[in-house]
């Protein structure tokens, strides 16, 4: 029992010697992958065309109430804007993510889903984006974003969301 007490203590300090110097990889160059404007002026601006605005700037999802798929009107504020940007864009096709809360069935949030992603998929369609550049899928509760019992969580799965694709939908 002695020679595994030492072995611990000498595994132990082994471990504590190698902590002692936090800063020894730091060589300056480091990334804040959190914020891209930092230590960059200039970094943090995206080109109006590319991804990276789309999904910061326009907003890349819209949010529903409990059990609808009906738009609201701060939804289609960003529907709106995610029409302009695509119909200037046309090198983009989107896959429309329907999301629900964990609340009710399997069955019943991967349809209400599919109506949320079909919704979203119906305004950029009338507000001029090509059907064909447009694909839906449903995840019902599948892929929350929040994991919790409490309407904070809910309210952030309550969702779809637009996924740009480089050329054209596979």
């Amino acid at each position: 029992m002695k020679l595994l007490t030492k072995i611990i203590l000498v595994t132990a300090g082994l471990a504590l010697a190698a902590c002692t110097s936090p800063g020894r990889f730091d060589n300056g160059n480091t990334v804040d992958l959190n914020n891209p404007g930092a230590g960059d002026p200039g970094a943090g601006e995206f080109a109006p065309d590319s991804p990276s605005y789309f999904n910061q700037t326009i907003g890349d999802r819209v949010l529903f109430v409990v059990d609808q798929s009906t738009l609201t009107d701060q939804a289609q504020q960003v529907l709106v804007a995610q029409a302009d940007w695509l119909n200037l864009n046309t090198d983009y096709s989107v896959l429309i993510e329907g999301h629900a809360d964990e609340q009710g069935t399997r069955e019943y949030n991967l349809a209400l889903g599919a109506r949320r992603a079909s919704a979203v998929q119906q305004f950029l369609i009338s507000r001029g984006v090509a059907p064909g550049r447009l694909k839906t899928v449903t995840y019902g509760k599948e892929r929350p974003i929040e994991i919790c019992s409490d309407e904070t969580c809910y309210s952030k799965n309550r969702r779809a969301v637009s996924v740009l694709q480089a050329g054209g939908i596979s």
